[in-house]
């Protein structure tokens, strides 16, 4: 099972999100998501996380809250462990990402977005400041067919 992060970053009630644009092949273009990546060897989740934000937004947090965790199950991709974070910043600035688009989205149009299915099962609860998100969806092909939390 591989290990990967996802974090939502707050400023004035709006989450930054990537929309995934820019690269090739990208199992994620055309999807608004949250910002992370996969865990590298010796590299713990919050590491991981720090890095990704740092790597894809230029932000540097000064801290973050870990709000659980979401193991994805395929038939067709290799099951992940997905870390699941929020931070909160005090200045609206990021740089430009060369995955995508980087944009403020307002917290309650969040839902609206193109997201992957089962990411509405897990942001719904990460939104209404839900800790401890413990969840696994399942995946046949491209179609969520589960959703379980825990």
């Amino acid at each position: 099972m591989t290990e990967t992060t996802l974090g939502y970053i707050e400023w004035n009630g709006c989450y930054l999100m990537l929309y995934r644009n820019q690269k090739e092949n990208d199992p994620n273009k055309g999807k608004w998501i949250g910002i992370g990546g996969h865990i590298e060897k010796d590299e713990t989740p919050d590491e991981c996380f720090l890095r990704e934000v740092r790597e894809e937004t230029g932000i540097i947090l000064d801290n973050f809250i870990k709000r659980g965790v979401v193991d994805f199950i395929s038939d067709t991709a290799e099951n992940e462990r997905m870390h699941l974070y929020t931070a909160t910043v005090d200045n609206p600035n990021f740089a430009e990402c060369n995955e995508g688009t980087l944009k403020w989205i307002p917290k309650k149009e969040i839902l609206n977005l193109n997201l992957w299915e089962g990411d509405k099962y897990f942001l719904t609860p990460l939104i209404n400041g839900k800790n401890d998100i413990r969840m696994r969806l399942t995946y046949e092909g491209w179609n969520l067919i589960k959703a379980e939390s825990f």
